[in-house]
């Protein structure tokens, strides 16, 4: 079962009907059961490492939460029987740690970390673990650091990692949001029911009707890269192919999640909008970039040790999170460039300021925030290159490709030859545009679901009715459609 098939969708309003008839504090049960049998569907196998993590995390939870929660002591004896606690705490803590560590590292690195990107291990990694694993993780780190307490409920903790919403290519939900509206779900009114599949909806459209047609384009071009303007548009159409991708599954999750009464983490907010690379990753999927922070970045010291350890912080911070992303160099080299667009772009503080001193630059100027919007837009399409391509030469390739300028290919049919006909070009387009708009209003603090949903029933019907037959018509299926392939999902 798959997140945009139809019978993920009924599946999800079954689950619905269903605990709308429980009462709130048995719903959770059923919840529970439905992940276990969505994940199923998708990987019986993968069902054993997802149980090995759910219970070493939740008993080292406990182990832990016995420890931290005990009264003070005034004695001796007692004190160093606490010291004595603390050290078999950090050994748990350690060592739970490293063993969900060690079992992602196997699944998916075995083959770079021994000179093999293609290693048959990494093929078999159970679908999600990149995911799964950091929220185990996460509660784990908050238990030891006494942020929340251990859940005693195993039952409620498994349906925190294993959420079906969530498990495939998260959001990466934290346990003290998530938990907590398993104890007692919201009851779902029409109105939430109606904003949900809204939402559901806009993710559809962004990923059938948008991406998987992006798609088409991009692997054309990338597969046999050509000099000229082609390639060009090839890298922008990736960059908005993965947003529309990935951002499409989360409003997918996030509305779905609504419909059950849970309300998830949001993973997006307008992230070409963004007038610097750091404000890039606020916006870009959030729950990854705050997990990084608060699990990598802070630990390793943050800006608290000086501004070259900060430098070298973000660095690793953003090579992880390449490393995270994929096995291949590629990925690595990615992340370690967006590291060195942060620390380069504090390098030349400075010499902003004193530019936009000496010119006196508004910079809530229209065009001076046009210009950094721009500049961060080409900066992250450039890194999104060494995504999307087989390794770092053809990477490399494409790039320098993609600077010979034939503007021609534009109006001689050339744009045309590479899987997607006048008709396809014109509703992508259009698509794009509404995506851009959304965003926008999104941006300045209006959100169109809530602006529809203030109007009269029945337009509120035809918007509805209207963008499923967009979706119906216009999404790519058929032969070779491939419902499971979600960019994401591979990580």
């Amino acid at each position: 079962m798959q997140v945009t098939s139809f019978s993920f969708l009924f599946f999800v309003l079954i689950i619905a009907a269903l605990c709308y008839c429980l009462p709130r504090k048995f719903r959770y049960i059923l919840l529970l059961l439905a992940s276990i049998g969505f994940y199923v569907s998708l990987d019986v196998i993968g069902c054993i490492v997802l149980l090995v993590s759910i219970l070493t995390t939740y008993a080292a939870g406990l182990m832990l939460d016995k420890n931290t929660g005990k009264p003070a002591v005034e004695d001796s004896d007692n004190a160093d029987n606490k010291r004595s606690a603390g050290g078999t705490d950090n050994i748990i803590f350690a060592g739970c740690i490293i063993l969900n560590i060690a079992i992602l590292a196997a699944f998916k690195y075995l083959g770079f970390f021994f000179g093999r990107e293609d290693s048959a291990i990494s093929i078999v990694a159970p679908i999600g673990i990149s995911f799964y694993i950091l929220k185990a993780v996460s509660y784990l780190i908050d238990v030891k650091r006494g942020t929340i307490r251990a859940e005693r409920n195993i039952a409620k903790y498994a349906l925190y990692v294993s959420f079906f919403t969530q498990i495939v290519s998260g959001p990466i939900d934290r346990a003290g949001n998530l938990i907590p509206q398993f104890n007692y779900p919201v009851t779902v009114d029409l109105d939430r029911l109606r904003d949900g599949f809204m939402q559901m909806l806009w993710g559809y459209f962004m990923k059938l009707v948008l991406a998987d047609r992006l798609a088409i384009f991009v692997k054309n071009v990338y597969d046999n890269p050509a000099a000229g303007t082609i390639t060009f548009i090839a890298t922008l159409f990736y960059t908005f192919e993965i947003y529309c991708d990935f951002a499409g599954y989360s409003h997918i999750v996030i509305g779905a999640s609504r419909i059950l009464g849970i309300d998830i983490c949001n993973n997006f907010d307008a992230p070409y909008l963004s007038g610097s690379i750091a404000e890039f990753w606020r916006r870009w999927h959030i729950s990854l970039s705050s997990w990084l922070k608060d699990y990598v970045y802070i630990p390793l010291g943050g800006n608290r040790k000086g501004v070259w350890r900060k430098y070298l912080n973000i660095l690793i911070v953003f090579a992880v999170s390449g490393l995270w992303h994929g096995t291949g160099w590629t990925f690595l080299v990615w992340g370690i460039l967006h590291g060195l667009y942060q620390v380069i772009g504090y390098l030349l503080e400075p010499s902003r300021n004193f530019f936009v001193n000496i010119f006196k630059i508004d910079r809530k100027s229209f065009a001076h925030r046009l210009f950094k919007t721009v500049c961060t837009f080409l900066l992250v399409n450039l890194a999104w290159v060494f995504f999307r391509a087989d390794s770092v030469m053809n990477a490399i390739d494409i790039i320098v490709k993609s600077l010979s300028f034939t503007p021609w290919v534009l109006t001689n049919g050339e744009l045309f030859k590479h899987g997607l006909d006048e008709a396809n070009m014109l509703l992508m387009t259009v698509g794009l545009v509404i995506v851009f708009i959304t965003d926008l209003m999104n941006n300045q603090g209006t959100v169109i679901r809530d602006k529809i949903a203030r109007q009269s029933w029945w337009l509120r019907w035809l918007v509805m009715i209207a963008a499923i037959m967009v979706i119906v018509v216009c999404g790519i299926w058929g032969p070779g459609y491939d419902a499971s392939s979600f960019i994401y999902q591979q990580f």
